[in-house]
């Protein structure tokens, strides 16, 4: 009498790798419109002022956010146009003179028939304290118009952001002549998702560790060398890890009071109370349950 083989279902055995695979497709998926989506950002240009063929353009760039200083960096560049610029626009035919709004530092002044470069100016920010890191926002108001030669010329500006750290909502517009923009900063999406996988992977090791100690401790397994290194190492890694954090926040903001503070208390004491405990079990141990009366 012949035995049938029975095959294991096919189905079965490839559902799960089919769910693997899934998950990764889905995850390379959102990670890649994630990261499209803060390019598209970074590309966005604002352009606010007057279009007359006689005019100044002025191209503004944020390079850098310093949420800690209270002020961005802006990397600015004049061009006069028409009747204003000689040799295509490298230098005014009169003295050039923008004149920005209180948040920057001064006004800029470009000599006459001299080529004009680029120039770095600080902003000041206002509003949002980055002890609120990952979640803080700021504001900016930055506007510039022109004068040549004593007379008022009319401008027109284009501001985008290089700081792949913070994200830009902009307001612009044209205030007599002037070109206005009301910028609100905030972290880039990507900022956001690390902080936030930071806060989650602290305590889950947090936890991991009060999991071992309690293992340790309620069987008695005194001074388990290999587990306390761990439980140690994970106390100096965490500092560390917490320094990876984007922008270098300082100590005391909301990241830490959420996450790094508590981890490093929860695993501090379950280091202490793993030797505590190890070090009583190693002096007095249990009596062995197959001792003979």
């Amino acid at each position: 009498m012949s035995r049938t083989r029975r095959h294991p279902p096919t189905r079965g055995r490839l559902l799960a790798p089919g769910l693997v695979l899934l998950a990764v497709v889905a995850t390379l998926t959102v990670g890649t419109w994630l990261q499209f989506g803060e390019r598209q950002a970074l590309e966005t240009r604002h352009v606010a002022g007057s279009s007359a063929p006689d005019r100044v353009d002025v191209d503004a760039s944020i390079q850098r956010v310093d949420a800690a200083g209270r002020e961005l960096t802006l990397r600015v560049l004049v061009t006069p146009r028409g009747r204003l610029a000689e040799a295509g626009g490298i230098s005014p035919v009169d003295e050039l003179i923008l004149q920005t709004s209180p948040s920057i530092r001064g006004d800029l002044t470009f000599r006459a028939h001299s080529r004009i470069s680029t120039v770095d100016v600080p902003v000041t920010v206002t509003d949002g304290s980055i002890t609120d890191y990952p979640f803080d926002a700021y504001d900016a108001a930055i506007e510039i118009g022109a004068t040549q030669g004593g007379v008022k010329v009319p401008v027109n500006m284009t501001l985008s952001n290089n700081d792949v750290l913070f994200s830009t909502s902009v307001d612009a517009s044209e205030i007599d002549g002037a070109a206005v923009f009301d910028v609100g900063l905030g972290r880039s999406n990507s900022v956001l998702i690390f902080s936030v996988f930071m806060m989650v992977a602290m305590w889950a090791l947090a936890v991991s560790v009060l999991i071992g100690t309690r293992f340790l401790v309620t069987r008695r397994k005194g001074l388990v060398w290999p587990a306390l290194g761990w439980m140690a190492a994970t106390l100096f890694a965490l500092a560390a890890f917490r320094n990876t954090a984007p922008g270098t926040p300082p100590i005391g903001c909301l990241l830490d009071y959420i996450a790094f503070l508590w981890a490093e208390t929860v695993i501090a004491f379950c280091v202490i109370t793993a030797v505590a405990v190890g070090v009583r079990a190693e002096t007095h141990p249990a009596p062995s349950p197959h001792a003979t009366s």
